[in-house]
């Protein structure tokens, strides 16, 4: 899908005998129908994860693609709870970048025992250049206060703050995806955007009711929101990030942003996860890149994840942010219509989908 093309999306339902519902979608040229099925089991109550999800087509290099391999490297996090997610977010990279097998992806997991999650992403993507790295939960689990959804007190959703001391040596720089994304267009682009010298770099949004992410205790204490004079802090989503692995370990990044995650301990300065400590670093201080790369908020908000639908303009990457997921609202036949537009990425068995042409 290119970039520049409008996502056009109808749904219908058929009503079959029975008092069955068949539900589908348009995407652009292609019709996607959805049978009617019983509730998929979830991905965690399986002992083989392996045998949970479909072998992706083979994805090879394009003429184009530098002959060294001009590798890309992408990090995520590794969860029996988000494994489909993650599958779909892979699937949406290999086939949507014109240099598949230049992609080096490296997946973080909190999981002790992580040889069936890892052998089921090798099952479906048997080329995929991956490796997997034990995050340890007790490097976090102590710094983690209560937030406004339990998914984000996971010391795995902190494991972003980690990756500069995770990742080898000869990862320079690195695109961080949540597993709750599709890309529908080439990430060598984000990937290689102009640092300007930054740390990171995220679509950023002005726009957004910045002081609403901080307490009252936080903006009536001069010592603690006078971290951002001099600076314009603007809000930015951390699930699409580009960053400079070696600026962040010569800067010692990880323990700036543990520093407020202490602050957070004593005095309740924030509400949401792992997000505020990092905007506390580097809000107004990211290279800031198109909106396209993070069409986020499409899980609804952090409470009852409501249907939102897409923003005004171009997409390169959409973003299911917020409560609910495309796989759980799908599965139970409650789907927001920007759901349809994840399915097609979906590789696990159970869903059934039926992909035909319109």
């Amino acid at each position: 899908m290119s970039c520049n093309s409008p996502i056009v999306l109808a749904i219908f339902v058929v009503i079959l005998g029975a008092g069955h519902a068949v539900t589908g979608a348009r995407v652009g040229s292609m019709m996607m129908i959805r049978q009617p099925s019983s509730s998929s089991p979830p991905v965690h109550m399986f002992r083989e994860p392996v045998h949970m999800f479909r072998e992706a087509p083979a994805f090879r290099n394009g003429a184009e693609c530098a002959a060294d391999g001009g590798r890309v490297d992408i990090a995520m996090t590794l969860d029996g709870n988000y494994l489909r997610g993650t599958m779909a977010a892979v699937l949406s990279i290999l086939q949507h970048t014109a240099c598949p097998e230049s992609m080096a992806f490296h997946f973080l997991t909190a999981e002790a025992d992580d040889t069936g999650l890892a052998a089921a992403l090798r099952a479906s993507f048997p080329s995929l250049d991956l490796r997997v790295y034990r995050f340890d939960p007790s490097r976090v689990r102590d710094r983690i206060s209560r937030s406004v959804r339990q998914e984000l007190d996971q010391p795995l959703n902190y494991a972003r703050v980690y990756l500069a001391d995770t990742l080898p040596p000869d990862v320079r720089r690195v695109t961080y995806l949540d597993s709750d994304v599709v890309v529908v267009d080439d990430i060598r682009a984000l990937a290689s955007v102009d640092l300007a010298g930054h740390v990171l770099a995220a679509p950023e949004y002005c726009h957004a009711n910045f002081s609403g992410y901080f307490t009252d205790a936080f903006w009536s204490h001069l010592a603690l929101n006078g971290t951002f004079a001099g600076r314009r802090p603007c809000y930015f989503n951390t699930g699409v990030m580009v960053m400079d692995v070696g600026k962040w370990r010569a800067g010692g990044y990880t323990r700036r942003v543990e520093e407020w995650m202490a602050v957070q301990k004593r005095r309740r300065i924030y509400h949401l996860g792992s997000l505020p400590p990092f905007l506390l670093v580097f809000a107004g201080h990211i290279r800031a890149v198109d909106h396209r790369w993070n069409q986020h908020g499409l899980g609804g908000d952090n409470v009852e994840g409501r249907c939102r639908g897409l923003h005004p303009g171009p997409i390169s990457l959409l973003h299911w942010s917020g409560k609910g997921k495309p796989w759980l609202r799908l599965d139970a036949r409650r789907p927001c219509s920007v759901d349809y537009l994840w399915a097609p990425y979906d590789l696990y068995r159970y869903s059934s989908p039926v992909i035909e042409e319109w």
